[in-house]
């Protein structure tokens, strides 16, 4: 399995010639001409992981695919074809199988709604937690670890890679950290990443690697 990183928290994943998008929001480039994609995944509703102008970019190519998303999401998302997930729900598409963990997005603060949010396991293999830091209750051997938002901090951040303890890892959702600040956050995943034995993935937006 191929995983491609776009911009802050959405991901490309490909497997036997056939694609899975995941959080394809407003900080991430526009996805043009993106074909044999089989679904889509949006952990929550905010802007920066699901925006309807990209699921229209990718229903162009794509027409007919499926939206995994939060009860939330698909009111707002009506006019498309939405499948709602909840904690420990399982589906195979294509060549992928999705599994769905968590319930809420993490705290931004108490004014503040808490949304819904499902973290996605692909495969049995990658695991991308949304919003949340929501573990899976399996080993993982890839965890796309978030790194900038409002509603973290870093402690949290060790914490959550401490508590998966992945064979790989890298950096995601880190749109809103300057290059500075990615250069810091980067360095402490590294550091929980292979003091827990793991493999810390340096990954830029537009970089692949395979699983």
């Amino acid at each position: 399995m191929q995983i491609t990183k776009h911009g802050h928290a959405c991901l490309v994943l490909e497997d036997s010639g056939k694609k899975l998008v995941i959080d394809a929001g407003s900080y991430t480039d526009p996805l043009e001409n993106l074909t044999d994609v089989v679904a889509v995944v949006a952990t929550h509703v905010h802007d920066d992981h699901v925006l309807e102008a990209q699921l229209d970019r990718i229903l162009a190519a794509n027409p007919g695919i499926q939206i995994f998303t939060t009860p939330e999401a698909a009111k707002r998302l009506d006019r498309y074809d939405t499948v709602v997930v909840y904690h420990g729900d399982h589906y195979p598409i294509g060549p992928f199988t999705l599994e769905f963990f968590g319930d809420l997005h993490a705290v931004i603060h108490d004014s503040y709604p808490r949304f819904e949010n499902r973290g996605v396991l692909v495969n049995d293999t990658l695991y991308y937690p949304g919003d949340s830091f929501v573990t899976p209750d399996r080993p993982v051997a890839c965890l796309a670890v978030p790194t900038s938002g409002p509603w973290m901090k870093i402690a949290e951040v060790i914490d959550f890679i401490n508590e998966v303890k992945p064979q790989k890892s890298f950096a995601t959702h880190n749109a809103l950290n300057s290059d500075k600040g990615n250069a810091l956050a980067n360095s402490r995943v590294k550091m929980t990443t292979e003091a827990n034995g793991g493999e810390y993935l340096s990954i830029a937006d537009g970089d692949s690697f395979s699983l």
